[in-house]
Parts: structure tokens; C-alpha cells; sequence
């Protein structure tokens, strides 16, 4: 069976740090497209990082750059988010996706509270 677990959600102050892990099974993680997307309540969901399946290349959204850093492991089979300097705009639920041409996954999202 086919899964994405994401973790390492929860409250954290303006400023504050968290790492977000998503862990792969059922699929070949190195010939996957990876990323990390978000949705807050009334909003689109958006592309936060991403990083390619072929040279690791990594992109981020203007919102995020040089404050969130994509990483995977293949070994541990897993993809990482750290986030750092998080601002009340970066509250939303946090969803991990594995694309390539053969399939599209998504985890059940996790969710990143930013609040004093």
C-alpha cells in the first residue's frame, strides 16, 4: 500500500521553528518528484518547496525563501520541511506530494499553527 504520513505540525510562536517529516512507503521515493504545499481555511492551496526527482534542484515560493528548506532521505525514505522564522501567514495545513510520470500521492496533511 501506497503512503505519505506527514509530522511534525503543531503551535508555534512568531519567530519559531519546526520540522516537518513525511514518510514514504509502497513507492520508489528517488524517482519522485517532491514537494510541500499548504492550504489555510478560504485559500488556494499553494506550492511552498519543491525539488526535483533528477539533479535534487530544489524551488521555493517567493513567501517562504530563505526561511524553509526542502530535504529528502532516501534511506529513511523520508522528505523534510524545515521551516524556519515562521510568521502567523505561514499557519495553513502542510501536504506532502510525490509526482513523477507513473504517479501523483499526497499525505493526509498536517497541520502548522503560527500564533503567539
Amino acid at each position: 500500500q501506497v503512503q505519505l504520513v506527514e509530522s511534525g505540525g503543531g503551535l508555534v510562536q512568531p519567530g519559531g521553528s519546526l520540522r516537518l517529516s513525511c514518510a514514504a512507503s509502497g513507492f520508489n521515493l528517488e524517482l519522485s518528484n517532491v514537494g510541500w504545499f499548504r492550504q489555510a481555511p478560504g485559500k488556494e492551496r499553494e506550492g511552498v518547496a519543491c525539488s526535483a526527482a533528477t539533479d535534487g534542484r530544489t524551488y521555493y515560493a517567493d513567501s517562504v525563501k530563505g526561511r524553509f528548506t526542502i530535504s529528502r532521505d532516501n534511506a529513511k525514505r523520508t522528505v523534510y520541511l524545515q521551516m524556519n522564522s515562521l510568521e502567523p501567514e505561514d499557519t495553513a495545513v502542510y501536504y506532502c506530494n510525490a509526482i513523477n510520470w507513473s504517479w501523483n500521492y499526497w499525505g493526509q496533511g498536517t497541520q502548522v499553527t503560527v500564533s503567539s
